[in-house]
């Protein structure tokens, strides 16, 4: 079963989309979903980013090479 879909109308400055188009080479609907995905992403690695240097680790690069 697929992830649960849900339409809406937005109102999206036209020459924006056609730049995303162009640069996505899809459709509306995947050129949108491409777009919400970058920003999901781009929060992720922003909050990756705000950790570093708190958190600490040790590896032992011999002992996982084995």
């Amino acid at each position: 079963m697929g992830e649960a879909v849900k339409k809406i109308t937005a109102n999206i400055p036209a020459k924006l989309l056609e730049r995303a188009q162009q640069t996505t080479r899809l459709g509306i609907t995947e050129t949108l979903v491409a777009g919400l995905e970058e920003l999901e992403r781009s929060h992720k690695r922003s909050m990756l980013r705000a950790l570093r240097g708190r958190v600490r680790f040790a590896l032992d690069l011999e002992k996982t090479r084995r």
